[in-house]
């Protein structure tokens, strides 16, 4: 049922003309096609009332003649006008869904920059950009005070303690790959060195020397 009180959809007009201007066309081609066939009717009187002499008969059709190829005429024009009020119709619906399509992208473009607050976006990144700053500057500083701390309370002693810890370990590791060797006693520079049965050097040269004589 037709509503009476519903707004009418642009697009179906749009339709509606063009159906009816197709309509148009061919009526406007049907009724050529008839022109066409009675212009052939004409001529061919035309002519056997010449051949008969006939020359009053022959006026009056050569007017009808004219007049019906004036008509013929005229129906051209109004198929070409036909056609370009349907190429002007289709033209408008494509102005009309490129105005829409703009409206809806308008719409759309509104309703995001509502949504973003491009001003509240730049505060939100500057506030961010100087509490970072702060933060770091903060956390150097902390850095600094633990440094300044932990270097006052004994720290490097308790390090070279650690130090000394491993140097031990290493020495006590190459010792144990070194086992039987024997070891020379340290002593003041000048003093003889012994072995580990408490021979001096002098006297270990001279058993050596009695041994080869």
């Amino acid at each position: 049922m037709f509503n009476f009180f519903s707004k009418p959809d642009p697009k179906e007009e749009q339709r509606q003309v063009d159906r009816q201007l197709r309509k148009v066309g061919r009526d406007l081609e049907r009724d050529r096609r008839e022109l066409d066939r009675e212009e052939k009717k004409l001529e061919l009187e035309i002519k056997k009332l010449a051949k008969e002499g006939n020359n009053e008969g022959c006026r009056l059709l050569a007017k009808q003649l004219v007049q019906l190829r004036k008509q013929k005429n005229r129906s051209y024009a109004a198929t070409s006008k036909v056609r370009g009020i349907s190429a002007q119709n289709k033209s408008m619906g494509a102005n009309v869904k490129l105005a829409n399509a703009m409206g809806v992208a308008g719409k759309t473009m509104s309703d995001m920059n509502r949504i973003m607050k491009p001003e509240q976006i730049a505060a939100n990144v500057n506030a961010f950009t100087k509490e970072s700053m702060k933060m770091d500057m903060t956390d150097e500083m902390i850095n600094d005070a633990l440094d300044d701390i932990l270097s006052e309370s004994g720290d490097e002693e308790e390090s070279d303690h650690i130090i000394n810890q491993v140097l031990d370990e290493i020495g006590i590791e190459v010792s144990g790959k070194m086992a039987g060797a024997p070891l020379p006693e340290k002593g003041r520079i000048g003093e003889s060195s012994k072995t580990n049965n408490g021979l001096t050097d002098e006297e270990i040269e001279a058993q050596l020397a009695k041994l080869r004589a």
